[in-house]
């Protein structure tokens, strides 16, 4: 026996079966979509990041080089513009002495050297 309503309501039935299933069909692209412009940009974001390190590093190296041209140009001046500081490194590096002075040589450990 068929009921005069039932017909109708199997048909919305159906009806909203597919459209809940369209509804997570099109999620489902969405978080698909979203995925992939995801991972479009996670490969930029590592370059970024080690260039950024990189970067880092190269400053660090810069700022070494200026402080080395900073100390080798402040010996130069010295030894150009004063005379007492020519004669300690001229005497120290020919290992000479004033008459009466006493010299205390501290040896560097070989680990420090290196």
């Amino acid at each position: 026996m068929d009921h005069p309503g039932y017909g109708d309501f199997r048909a919305r039935r159906e009806a909203s079966i597919w459209q809940q299933l369209n509804r997570i069909l099109r999620g489902l692209l969405c978080v698909a979509f979203v995925l992939i412009i995801v991972s479009l940009f996670i490969p930029q974001q590592k370059k970024l990041t080690q260039s950024r390190a990189e970067i880092d590093n190269l400053q660090a190296q810069v700022n070494e080089q200026k402080m080395l041209l900073a100390r080798q140009t402040r010996e130069v001046s010295l030894l150009k513009t004063d005379p007492g500081y020519l004669e300690t490194i001229a005497r120290d590096r020919l290992d000479l002495m004033k008459e009466g002075e006493t010299i205390f040589r501290l040896e560097q450990s070989a680990a420090k050297r290196k």
